[in-house]
């Protein structure tokens, strides 16, 4: 065993030494409360990457499913008596296994995908075309028309349909606004650019009626999550030196997103888990990191009057917490924007900031679990009564919907921009 292989264990090695074996993270583990193994919870994953990094256990499927069964939520190190960075260590160890085994299949597919922006383009054009003669329809009235019968994807997964335009490619890199007002570059994201682009629309109507001047980089990336999920650090560090250069070189005063997926990776994963590999990007990554704001946050922040923008008809909502927003503190803002908005009537459902259960490509290997973990959400969000249930993140939008399809329910989804620009879509 070569000091490279076990060098990204050996980066946590500190931080595992901390977990006393308590057991309190199996109470708040969404991963353990769907497969009830100790394996599954955190104290068993730390557990299992010591004894990876000492080498005294063979590592079989066995050892890579069993890390494979993390949704990277952060909830254990939420309660965690001695902040053990789990999550921290999960993607650690999916680095090592990875440096011993190799990548998957599926997860070498994904690095070539998400790394190759041309070949995401003819997928998604792919998708659109082909996707009528392979997939069977459902009703049109369930917001998400197509089933995926495919390998790895689930028989009976609805998922939405792929937008006839990407976002990006609809828009100018540059929309100017008001002299004086701030420059917000708005990283989109990949869900947002090729599936929910109205989730993009929204957001840049709400900028531009406040007049900022909103940058578009046509070189962003997708921000690699997908690719740390499977432990392909090598991509997501790829990505990240992309987005770098593509970002900071527009001087923006905000890098903006609309998707908490991607602003955790911009705004923590790239400087915790990246800088530390990569010393000599450290400090830009961090400075990326302080610019980098959730959509809701700097509408608040610049003043946005959600009764001039939103209204229309009357609803009632609640709003389910994204797990990277949780971690990132982001509660309060996007609640006090539906407040203040005319026609919203906010509810909250019991476990708002419980893990959805999509967490990557969790919900790829883990589909049945996956949906399982979301039975409790989805029942959460049919007892408030809502018309629709509000969120921060495209992914999650996705698995809600998923889940209330699943259980026969036809509460919208809706992200938060969505409401808050009804006035200036109109």
């Amino acid at each position: 065993m070569t000091k490279t292989k076990i060098d990204p264990l050996k980066r946590v090695e500190n931080d595992m030494k901390k977990c006393v074996k308590c057991g309190a993270c199996r109470a708040n583990c969404p991963a353990f409360s769907a497969f009830q193994r100790e394996p599954a919870a955190a104290r068993g994953k730390v557990a299992l990457a010591q004894h990876v990094m000492k080498g005294t256990i063979t590592l079989d499927d066995g050892t890579y499913a069993a890390m494979s069964k993390c949704l990277l939520c952060g909830s254990c190190v939420d309660k965690c008596p001695n902040q053990v960075p789990t999550d921290e260590i999960v993607i650690a160890a999916r680095e090592a296994l990875t440096q011993r085994r190799g990548l998957t299949t599926f997860h070498q597919a994904v690095g070539q995908v998400i790394k190759n922006r041309k070949l995401m383009h003819l997928g998604a054009l792919a998708a659109r075309v082909l996707g009528p003669l392979f997939f069977r329809k459902v009703p049109a009235t369930s917001g998400l028309r197509l089933r995926f019968p495919m390998p790895f994807l689930g028989g009976s997964r609805h998922i939405p349909k792929i937008a006839a335009k990407s976002f990006i490619s609809s828009h100018p890199e540059v929309v100017e606004g008001e002299p004086g007002k701030p420059r917000i570059v708005f990283f989109v994201g990949c869900m947002t650019n090729f599936v929910y682009t109205e989730i993009g629309e929204s957001t840049l109507a709400l900028f531009k009626h406040l007049g900022c001047t909103v940058i578009i980089p046509k070189d962003q990336q997708c921000c690699g999550l997908p690719g740390m999920s499977g432990g392909d650090l090598e991509t997501v560090r790829s990505l990240a030196e992309k987005n770098l250069l593509a970002l900071e070189q527009h001087r923006p005063d905000y890098v903006m997103t609309a998707c908490a997926t991607c602003g955790g990776a911009l705004h923590r994963l790239y400087p915790l888990v990246i800088g530390k590999r990569n010393p000599e990007l450290k400090e830009r990554l961090q400075a990326l990191a302080d610019k980098t704001v959730d959509a809701a946050v700097l509408l608040q922040k610049l003043g946005l009057d959600p009764e001039l923008t939103g209204g229309g008809e009357s609803l009632r909502v609640t709003y389910h917490d994204p797990c990277h927003h949780r971690t990132a503190g982001v509660v309060k803002q996007p609640r006090t924007l539906l407040q203040g908005t005319s026609g919203i009537d906010l509810v909250e459902m019991e476990g708002a900031d419980r893990c959805c259960g999509l967490g990557g490509t969790f919900n790829v290997y883990h589909y049945e679990s996956s949906l399982k973990i979301n039975e409790g959400k989805s029942a959460a969000i049919r007892a408030t009564g809502a018309d629709a249930v509000v969120t921060g993140c495209p992914g999650c939008i996705m698995q809600l919907s998923d889940g209330l399809k699943q259980a026969g329910d036809d509460t919208r989804v809706l992200h938060t921009v969505e409401l808050l620009a009804r006035n200036l879509r109109r």
